[in-house]
């Protein structure tokens, strides 16, 4: 089956927000072993709609539009798609009065422009919205489904696989394979390494695709399998899946939806330790990842951001004659650092993390991008220093994950170079 993908809305083509849904789409797709054999991007205006919506039906069994479906003016999808195919405009009572019951639960002024997420084609089919206001809706041309979905990514997100997805399926028995995927993510090594790396594995012989996938920090490995027999795909995937982790090792860290600081938080939790952090260069996004994950408080027990030797010095207890001798970027203030909030907090482990995010600040000795980052759990402390090569905010985001890959390291007993 092919589908065609349309995302509408005048910050789309002005450049102000970036396309999240049309990957997110193409991908899933993908996975399912459909076709996308077009992809276009259109701003609010009746001409740009019908004329994107007529040229890629030509060109796919099934169209998937996100965008437009809000209260205001510039909202005009629906209106858009009914005049692209002659159809009539209703109001949907049900949906109307479940908006209502949204704004009167979070107590929202209601305004009755609101009431135009309840408008569809005469005919259409609606698809729910669990999280937001705007329902989507579907409608039948010639064979062919065009469905539609507000632009809001985290209601993409939900609404695509609970309600477009099965609708889709249902419309084209039989168009999909047994698809079987597996994402595995890794950290250390480039795209090129890691492309390198799996080199003589025929993949393609299998029936296998591979794709690659920078994250930065990380790189993800997607396995996608497509077979005739469920049973089939199955032992395929997970052959192939044995044998990329055979040649990556411990540089994998995750699978699918798992996130490293979810890894880290299990490991946490079964290991029965507790985790203090400070933090000076990355500012708080070793906590913040950290607490990201639910029930993080049965394992975080405080983080504090210590940004200037006073606050190191004051909070943590590293010597002002240490500060002024190594300085604040040093093994010697790291350690201290991450032994420091250990010891006030009571925690089983404390992590540290102390370095030059730039663009400004290094010297020979300390170029921009000198880390250290430091994990102390009472009997000794491992240190270990780094230097990378990023803008600032890059080089915060990579002391994070690294910080949080020694942690990984630490508790799986594996030696701590990252």
């Amino acid at each position: 089956m092919k589908i065609a993908i349309l995302t509408i809305g005048n910050e789309l083509t002005g450049g102000r927000i970036q396309d999240a849904n049309a990957s997110l789409i193409a991908r899933t797709a993908r996975s399912r072993g459909w076709q996308v054999p077009v992809m276009m991007s259109v701003g609010d205006s009746f001409e740009a709609i019908g004329g994107a919506l007529n040229h890629v039906l030509s060109l796919a069994d099934a169209v998937i539009i996100t965008g437009g479906l809000g209260p205001t003016a510039d909202d005009i999808t629906t209106a858009a798609v009914a005049q692209a195919f002659g159809l009539g405009l209703y109001t949907d009572e049900a949906v109307l009065a479940h908006i209502r019951g949204i704004f009167e639960k979070y107590r929202l002024k209601w305004t009755e422009n609101n009431a135009k997420q309840a408008v569809f084609p005469a005919g259409a089919e609606v698809i729910p919205n669990p999280t937001g206001t705007a329902a989507g809706f579907a409608v039948r041309t010639d064979g062919k489904i065009v469905a539609v979905i507000p632009g809001v990514p985290a209601e993409v997100q939900r609404m695509l696989p609970e309600g477009v997805l099965p609708l889709l399926v249902r419309a084209f028995p039989g168009s999909t394979p047994f698809i079987r995927t597996k994402t595995l993510k890794s950290f250390g090594l480039s795209e090129a390494a890691v492309d390198q790396a799996l080199a003589d594995l025929d993949f393609a012989a299998r029936g296998v695709d591979v794709g690659f996938y920078p994250n930065f920090p990380e790189n993800h490995i997607v396995l996608t399998v497509r077979h005739s027999r469920e049973e089939e795909a199955e032992r395929i995937l997970n052959e192939s899946v044995r044998d990329v982790e055979s040649r990556l090792a411990r540089h994998l860290f995750a699978r699918d939806d798992e996130t490293l600081e979810g890894v880290v938080g299990a490991l946490l939790t079964e290991r029965q330790k507790t985790l203090a952090v400070a933090e000076s260069c990355t500012g708080g996004l070793i906590a913040d990842r950290l607490t990201d994950v639910p029930g993080s408080s049965a394992y975080f027990e405080r983080g504090l951001v210590t940004y200037s030797n006073e606050a190191k010095r004051d909070l943590l207890g590293v010597p002002e004659e240490i500060l002024l001798r190594h300085g604040a970027v040093s093994e010697e203030t790291a350690r201290l650092m991450a032994e420091g909030v250990r010891r006030i907090s009571g925690a089983d482990l404390g992590l540290a993390s102390t370095g030059i995010a730039g663009p400004s600040g290094g010297t020979e000795d300390k170029p921009v991008g000198t880390v250290f980052i430091a994990l102390s759990d009472g009997r000794e402390t491992r240190c270990r220093r780094f230097c990378f090569r990023w803008p600032r905010r890059r080089n915060k985001v990579m002391t994070a994950q690294t910080a949080l890959i020694l942690l990984l390291r630490y508790l799986k007993g594996e030696p701590d170079d990252a």
